[in-house]
């Protein structure tokens, strides 16, 4: 025969459906993919809203939500890239659940 190497005698496996750049849903998925995509528009609807005012005459509050609603845009998008791409895999899920 001749043949240096032998063909392998595990099956391959398949490695998981990806969707483009890396994305993979794995670890998200179904009602919770939604609502975190959902949680993400509106807090980016908040920050855009609050960008919108112009004028005010007591602004404290205002900083206030434009401190808030821009974290939890940050923190939504943070989520959503830590669960839908490999690093999942790389932190390990023990650290990430303690996140």
């Amino acid at each position: 025969d001749g043949k240096v190497y032998n063909p392998t005698t595990e099956p391959e496996t398949k490695r998981p459906r990806r969707l483009p750049l890396g994305c993979t849903l794995r670890h998200l998925w179904g009602w919770r993919l939604l609502v975190k995509v959902m949680q993400t528009i509106f807090s980016l609807v908040a920050v855009v809203c609050e960008e919108l005012v112009e004028e005010c005459y007591n602004c404290s509050g205002l900083y206030f939500f434009e401190f808030v609603s821009c974290s939890a845009f940050l923190l939504s998008l943070l989520i959503l890239s830590v669960y839908c791409t490999d690093l999942y895999e790389s932190l390990g899920e023990d650290k990430v659940q303690k996140v």
